[in-house]
């Protein structure tokens, strides 16, 4: 009898299914032969348990109740009676480990970088930007920006540089060295001012609250497609340079974790006209260490600050070829690597072993150089710098307002940093500048009580110690800003519960709880203003005391911290640093790091402190 060909059918299916229950079983077996991990004190506990609960409690409505008696018990029960358990569960694990081969870890699978830093987003605006546009970003100090050619970000590059970087000393630890991060550094890389008036992102909200109904801003910020919208128009007005500054600091310089662009930047933007008088460099700085710290205590995914700096920053500092190969510095360096250099470069990172397989020539190059550079400028190095190709910036013009201080005081302007330096002082071109009579005018500080009136010229020379420069509330709901006197009297008046007052020469005991980041000192004698901060690390907490006072004051107090655990003792004598408000990131000062081990059973931070009102030290 010839089968149909629905019969057949049926037994094919019937095969497939006997096949699959077949291959299901061979799975089961291979998993039911594989050694099991033993089971801890707890379930040794709990398997002898339920077994008598269930015969002793026939009425019971199953395992549930069973297990859940189980656990009641378990945790009535003292060391002692658990002890029975515990040691038959290390007799098991003792035999499971000696019998068991190693097993084989598993490749560990690199985390993703996110970031948004976007370095091609920005070169897009760029390219449709006008030549008045052009000249309206120059007149603010941003021109470097316009030399812009890096597209993307090399994510692997920027991930390893993020683990060699460490937040606390401010320096990259690669190839064996550790190098220090600047702001004359970001002045070199991205071609931004390394001096000038500190960028304070705060103030009283009222002051801005016309500027965030402009650029609709919420409380997740501005939207980077309203401002790309707002770019498009072809002026180069005030909104046009608000809106542009705002955009590059949004995409490139510091972006924060989130897609929309900081509301708090709008408090240095209210006058554009002053912009170029800030310190661009040390802000940057500032911000990729506050971001980076950030993202390594956990507190957001994604990394913010400017990662393009620490990418051309290695690029510039370290070579993987031969020394003679070693080309001429461009400054800013940001306008000599595109995607072609960026591209060769990486395959000769790949060819030597990968990064940090060069030579750090940092110091040949004027990088690096610490606070030592920073201070001189440079100014006794020979270093092979050319400037980029840029239209419309006489060679004077591009010397700057310092060169015309320094002209004013007596001295000659040298114009060495504007043209290839050969290696020979007698080819140094210098020239000389008339000054015409100085106009008087008042410090841009008179708002917070400065009653000076100087020179022009003068100007920024005065603003730059002037005792009366800006200085920002500590605390986060407040939005206060004045002199330090007037930040003295305000925090008095409103947050006298906000803090702690102690007396100079004195030891003050204080506890910082779990998730206090600071605590405000207030001088019961003259008022002052200090913070004890407490930042995390990966293997305690630092902690150390600043003073709430302009950054060009002069002023020190000597302070003392110490922390205790039994016999064993920690402790810090150091000098105040002054900062014009809250200490933001791990700013490159002394501190002192206690482990973990020191904190009390609560998880608070006991310390015992003193700040002396004289920089003498005296005896312990």
């Amino acid at each position: 009898m010839v089968p149909c060909e629905e019969d057949m059918m049926v037994h094919m299916r019937n095969e497939q299914d006997h096949s699959e229950s077949e291959l299901s079983r061979t799975k089961k077996k291979k998993k039911q032969d594989g050694t099991s991990r033993p089971a801890c004190s707890w379930v040794h506990f709990s398997r002898e348990f339920i077994k008598e609960y269930t015969a002793s409690h026939p009425e019971s409505s199953g395992l549930k109740a069973a297990t859940k008696a189980a656990s009641d018990a378990w945790k009535l029960m003292s060391p002692e009676e658990k002890s029975k358990y515990t040691n038959r569960a290390r007799e098991v694990w003792d035999k499971y480990l000696s019998t068991t081969p190693a097993r084989v870890p598993k490749p560990r699978r690199q985390t993703k970088l996110v970031t948004r830093c976007s370095p091609g987003r920005l070169l897009n605006v760029l390219q449709r930007l006008t030549p008045d546009q052009k000249a309206a970003v120059k007149s603010m100090g941003f021109g470097s920006i316009i030399n812009l050619k890096c597209r993307t970000l090399r994510r692997s590059l920027c991930h390893w540089l993020l683990e060699k970087f460490n937040t606390v000393r401010r320096s990259l630890e690669i190839c064996g060295e550790r190098i220090p991060l600047t702001p004359r550094d970001v002045e070199l890389v991205m071609g931004l001012a390394s001096s000038g008036k500190d960028v304070v992102n705060s103030g009283p909200d009222e002051l801005i609250s016309e500027l965030r109904k402009k650029y609709n801003a919420t409380n997740r910020g501005i939207s980077v497609r309203l401002l790309e919208e707002r770019l498009a128009v072809p002026e180069a007005g005030e909104d046009f340079k608000r809106s542009f500054l705002l955009y590059v600091l949004g995409t490139l310089l510091c972006p924060t974790a989130r897609l929309d662009v900081s509301p708090s930047f709008l408090h240095f933007l209210t006058n554009m006209d002053i912009v170029h008088q800030y310190n661009w460099g040390k802000f940057l700085l500032d911000r990729l260490v506050r971001e980076v710290a950030r993202y390594r205590q956990g507190k957001q995914r994604a990394v913010g600050g400017c990662l393009l700096f620490l990418q051309l920053f290695y690029y510039e500092s370290v070579a993987v070829g031969e020394p003679s190969e070693l080309s001429p510095a461009i400054f800013p360096c940001l306008s000599s690597w595109g995607e072609e250099e960026i591209s060769e470069r990486e395959k000769q990172e790949r060819e030597l072993g990968g990064y940090g397989c060069g030579e750090v020539v940092c110091k040949e190059r004027g990088l690096g150089m610490g606070i030592l550079g920073y201070r001189t400028q440079l100014d006794s190095n020979h270093l092979g710098i050319i400037p980029p190709e840029v239209e419309n910036y006489p060679i004077l013009e591009q010397v700057g307002y310092q060169a015309v201080e320094d002209q004013a005081n007596g001295g000659m302007i040298t114009a060495e940093e504007n043209m290839p330096i050969s290696g020979d002082e007698a080819n140094t071109i210098c020239v000389d500048i008339e000054i015409a009579d100085p106009v008087r005018v008042p410090c841009r500080n008179v708002q917070y009580g400065c009653a000076e009136i100087v020179d022009y010229n003068k100007r920024r020379e005065h603003e730059e110690v002037c005792t009366c420069s800006p200085c920002a509330c500590p605390l986060w709901k407040c939005h206060f800003v004045g002199s330090s006197t007037q930040l003295s009297e305000h925090f008095s008046n409103k947050h006298w519960d906000s803090g702690r007052r102690f007396q100079y020469n004195c030891p003050l005991p204080v506890t910082l709880n779990k998730n206090e980041a600071f605590l405000v000192l207030q001088a019961e004698k003259d008022g002052i203003l200090f913070l004890l901060n407490k930042g995390t690390e990966g293997i305690g907490h630092t902690v150390m005391i600043t003073c709430i006072s302009p950054s060009s004051s002069k002023e020190q107090y000597l302070y003392d911290i110490l922390s205790e655990r039994g016999n064993t003792c920690l402790r810090l004598k150091s000098y105040t640093n002054n900062f014009p408000g809250r200490v933001e990131g791990s700013p490159p000062v002394d501190f002192l790091l206690v482990p973990f081990g020191f904190l009390n059973s609560t998880g608070k931070l006991d310390l015992e402190m003193c700040i002396w009102n004289s920089t003498d030290i005296g005896a312990d």
